[in-house]
Formats: structure tokens, C-alpha cells, sequence
């Protein structure tokens, strides 16, 4: 394995777990910050594809500009729904647990439309990743907050049925956005067939189209950043000066997003496909560990019955025996 591989290797665990840490940061301050955050990546991600990937708009795309109008649709809906869904009394383990559930999505949307026949060997590892989700939603629904001693029994009641109703928005949200994500992935497909593979165009113009329809949400994005301008401070010693932590939080996640979009794009070009499922699916993991440890979130032994099925699945999915054999025979190949 060559230096750059192993630099993204690193890098995308380092920098996709701590875009996650800082997500989290934020959503314990505030968490309806989600429609600010979301504004923020695209962004950021849109200037630096308008400088170094259009040249300012002057080199000529190479997929027509109409094509990629359906995939930027989907994608803000997509990016919207999973960040905006932290609003809904969502713990980050169960966000977590939901994202990883994307190869369910992807092989249930192509059976649906595209006629696709799967192994016996996929079709349970969906099984698994489904029961493993549905096992740690229905855990989540049933751990309610702690009770308020200064309200009454009737009004705790009432408080923990309006916390339900709103968990089931939440968690409609995360479904909309996996499946979304998946027929994304599909009509994906689609392009890079006619027109071949040009990941940094798509990913510039997936975040820079979308940037007029954050005008709807510009309301909500314009009171969070208030309340991110107004959150305690955070002295940084070496520059002398003070900064609002969750301003400080907020550069950390955009910094870092990009960071891991641009490592996972570096290990696809570098890495076997094993090597990716691995570092993709161990990167999860992790940040789903150090979510549980460090912030304290509330995780049963059936969250982690659940989170098994979901990782065990996904492994089981990306058919990891096979691909070593694969990797095996072609380094034979190459010895004769």
C-alpha cells in the first residue's frame, strides 16, 4: 500500500469522525441548528469547486448542465432531511445507526426499479440491517427522558407522548433521506454511464445549484446563527483572542466534512474495494463508539444487539471473503 493510500486511510478516520464530533458539539447546544450547518458545507464546498475544480465557471463541464438538475434536487432534499431530522429529539447513536443502513436502501431500490436479483447471502445481510434498525428506533422510542419534579404526573405524560410524536417525525425524516439517497445513488449510475465518472464536477455543482433553495430556510438558518453568535465563548491561547464555541464548532464541521469527502474520494482512487468497505465501515463504527463514551448518550444491550445486526450485515453485504479471495488471485496473477 502506497503513502497516499495510507494518508487517506488516516484521514478519512480522523477527519469523518471528527466532523461527527463536532456535529454533535453543536447539537447539544443547539439542536435545531441542522438547516445552518447544512447551509454551511454547501457553501464552503461550492467555493472551492468554483475556484479549483470550474476555474471560475471558465473550464467547460463535462456532463450537460440539465443532467445534474434531478441528482441536485434529490441531494439538498437528502442533506436537509438527515440534518434537519437532529431536530426531532433524534440521538446521534440512532442518526449514526440509520446512515449505516444505506446499502438496505440501495438494494431495495434496485429490485424496485431496476429488476436487480441479489444472493441469498444479500438478501439476509438486508434482513440483518433491517432488524438491527428497527431494533434500535423501537429502543430509543421506549428510553424517555427523565421525568421533570416540577411538573406534574399528567404533564410529564404529556411531555413524553409530544417527545414520541416528534421521534416518529424524525425518524420518517431518516427514512425519506435513506431512500432518497439510494434512488440518488441509482440515477447516479445513470450519468456516470452517458457521460463517464467526474466525481469533483458532480460534487461542485451538487452543492453549488442547491445554494437558491436555502433562501426557503433562510428564516431559520438566520435565527441559529444568532444563537450561535451568542453562545459562550471559547478563549484560543495561542491567538490571543476569544470565539463563540459554537462559531468555533461550526468552522470545525465544515473544515472537517470537507477533509473527509475529499479523503474518501482519494481512498476510492487509491484502494481496493475491501479496503474501502473496511475503513468506511470501521470509521462508522468508531465515531458511533465515541458518541456513545464521550457524550454519554444512553445505548442498551439491545442498541448494541442492533448495532451488530447493522455493521454485521453491512459487512456480511459487502462480501468480504470474496473480496480478499478476489485480492488474493490478482496478486497471484501478477507473481506468475
Amino acid at each position: 500500500m502506497n503513502v497516499k493510500a495510507q494518508l487517506a486511510i488516516l484521514t478519512v478516520l480522523i477527519g469523518c469522525c471528527c466532523n461527527v464530533i463536532f456535529l454533535e458539539l453543536m447539537i447539544k447546544q443547539d439542536p435545531g441548528c441542522g438547516n445552518l450547518i447544512t447551509f454551511s458545507q454547501f457553501i464552503v464546498i461550492a467555493i472551492e469547486g468554483l475556484v479549483f475544480t470550474t476555474r471560475f465557471l471558465t473550464v467547460k463541464p463535462k456532463v450537460p448542465f440539465s443532467s445534474w438538475i434531478i441528482l441536485v434536487v434529490m441531494f439538498f432534499l437528502v442533506s436537509v432531511s438527515n440534518n434537519y431530522a437532529l431536530n426531532f429529539n433524534i440521538p446521534m447513536p440512532l442518526h449514526m445507526i440509520f446512515r449505516a443502513g444505506s446499502l438496505m436502501a440501495n438494494m431495495l431500490m434496485g429490485i424496485a426499479l431496476l429488476g436487480k436479483r441479489y444472493s441469498i447471502t444479500k438478501y439476509l445481510s438486508v434482513l440483518m440491517i433491517t432488524l438491527g434498525i428497527t431494533i434500535c428506533t423501537l429502543m430509543s422510542a421506549k428510553s424517555s427522558p427523565k421525568a421533570d419534579s416540577s411538573k406534574t404526573d399528567s404533564e410529564n405524560a404529556t411531555q413524553a407522548e409530544e417527545d414520541k410524536f416528534w421521534l416518529i417525525i424524525g425518524i420518517s425524516l431518516l427514512t425519506f433521506a435513506l431512500f432518497m439517497s439510494a434512488r440518488m445513488g441509482i440515477y447516479q449510475e445513470v450519468i456516470y454511464g452517458k457521460f463517464g465518472k467526474h466525481p469533483k464536477e458532480a460534487l461542485f455543482y451538487t452543492h453549488a445549484l442547491p445554494l437558491p433553495g436555502f433562501l426557503l430556510l433562510a428564516p431559520d438558518i438566520i435565527y441559529h446563527w444568532h444563537l450561535l453568535m451568542a453562545s459562550a465563548p471559547i478563549n484560543l491561547p495561542v491567538l490571543n483572542f476569544s470565539i463563540p464555541s459554537m462559531l468555533l464548532y461550526l468552522i470545525g464541521n465544515v473544515l472537517t466534512q470537507y477533509i473527509c469527502i475529499s479523503s474518501v474520494f482519494i481512498l476510492t482512487t487509491e484502494c481496493a474495494s475491501l479496503t474501502v468497505t473496511l475503513v468506511v465501515t470501521l470509521r462508522k463504527f468508531l465515531s458511533l463508539l465515541f458518541s456513545i463514551l464521550y457524550f454519554n448518550n444512553p445505548f442498551t444491550a439491545y442498541h448494541w444487539l442492533g448495532t451488530g445486526l447493522v455493521f454485521g450485515g453491512t459487512l456480511l453485504f459487502s462480501d468480504i471473503p470474496g473480496l480478499i479471495r478476489a485480492s488474493k488471485e490478482k496478486k497471484e496473477k501478477k507473481l506468475t
